[in-house]
């Protein structure tokens, strides 16, 4: 249950995360800098140490979000999806982040879509993994949307979509303050379908930002439903590229 904005820009880009979950799941940890193969890497976690975005010191962005139309799931023993971002969070190509993903042990865990926007060639990339073939897509450098919902995976696409679309037609659009409001969003009404969403079990509980630009990165996040969340509730960390 996931909403993923990337938005496209002649030299950089901005992307913004809303991660939705469960009320039962235990809370995520702010996002912190590591140093990891001799780069540096910036992401939030899980308590275990997982994760659903990452941003490196090659302005390459990592987003994971679950692929709720497929209906299958592993049965047994489950590696967690949150795994799949920091095996390979220093990626600076495609090809890199394919070399990672051939060494997961993919029959033990459940469908998702891992996206990863490289500045450096202009370049999103979508693998799908659905519990029998991983698949590639490259996308063209323009502004685009991936969407998740555990309560109605179509709907949820339709009617999110429909809202990006209206925003972006506002003379604000694709700017940094333009991003946070969509991703703050009950357009049409809030529930299970805003972009920012609420439901009685779930709600978005977590909001990241991204700026990259050719000799800067910086990721923002905020913790808690961006409708509510106050920026002074913001934590936010640089790269220089």
């Amino acid at each position: 249950m996931c909403t993923v904005t990337f938005i496209a820009r002649k030299r950089g880009y901005l992307l913004g995360m809303n991660r939705d979950e469960k009320l039962s799941r235990p809370a995520g940890l702010p996002p912190s800098k590591r140093k990891l193969h001799g780069h540096r890497v910036i992401y939030p976690s899980e308590p275990g140490g997982g994760t659903w975005i990452s941003l490196n010191d090659s302005g390459v962005t990592l987003a994971l979000i679950n692929w709720y139309s497929v209906a299958r799931r592993v049965t047994t023993n489950p590696v967690s999806r949150g795994e799949v971002i920091p095996s390979m969070s220093t990626a600076d190509s495609a090809e890199f982040v394919e070399a990672g993903l051939a060494k997961l042990p993919f029959p033990s865990i459940n469908p998702f879509r891992l996206i990863a926007i490289f500045p450096k060639s202009r370049s999103a990339v979508e693998w799908r993994w659905d519990l029998r073939e991983l698949t590639r897509t490259d996308h063209n450098w323009r502004s685009r949307q991936w969407i998740s919902s555990g309560f109605d995976e179509p709907t949820a696409q339709t009617i999110r979509s429909r809202t990006f679309k209206r925003f972006l037609t506002q003379t604000s659009a694709g700017t940094s303050d333009w991003l946070r409001r969509l991703h703050s969003s009950h357009t049409p009404e809030c529930g299970p379908f805003s972009t920012c969403m609420h439901r009685p079990d779930a709600v978005t509980v977590s909001y990241t930002q991204i700026s990259v630009s050719p000799r800067k990165a910086s990721l923002r996040h905020i913790s808690g439903a961006p409708c509510k969340a106050a920026e002074t509730n913001a934590r936010r960390l640089g790269l220089v590229l």
